[in-house]
């Protein structure tokens, strides 16, 4: 079983591949879209790099969400998420920490909870065996 800093250090590599950035520029706490300059269809290739460099699966949707709607009265009101948004978002992405972004659940503030080390938490529990 590969260590946290054994894993941290291939995602780092596969960011640095996928997204052309020096290595310093991949810390754990950096944001992949504000800090590192990811777009959407970086995300793709960088599940695909993960499911190559660590030899597992990512089914669609469980690393980076996908069908959150936005525009849903139940999950976002007045550009916050709600309770039964963060809920949800609790429970279909237990990787992400929730609870920093439910003190101030802004809805443009979700693209904040995509770090560096939520890949690295989210690669440590498909290692083990788990679903992440």
């Amino acid at each position: 079983m590969a260590t946290a800093d054994e894993i941290y250090a291939k995602v780092r590599e596969t960011l640095v591949e996928a997204l052309g950035l020096d290595d310093d520029e991949v810390t754990p706490e950096a944001t992949l879209v504000g800090d590192l300059g990811a777009e959407s269809i970086d995300f793709l290739d960088i599940v695909f790099r993960l499911e190559k460099n660590f030899s597992i699966k990512i089914p669609k949707g469980e690393l980076f969400p996908e069908g959150f709607n936005a525009a849903d009265a139940n999950l976002v009101k007045d550009g916050l998420v709600t309770e039964q948004g963060i809920s949800e978002l609790r429970s279909r992405l237990p990787h992400l920490d929730i609870d920093k972004f439910a003190k101030n659940p802004k809805v443009e503030n979700i693209q904040d909870l995509f770090t560096v080390q939520m890949i690295v938490n989210y690669v440590q529990k498909k290692l083990a065996g788990g679903a992440a």
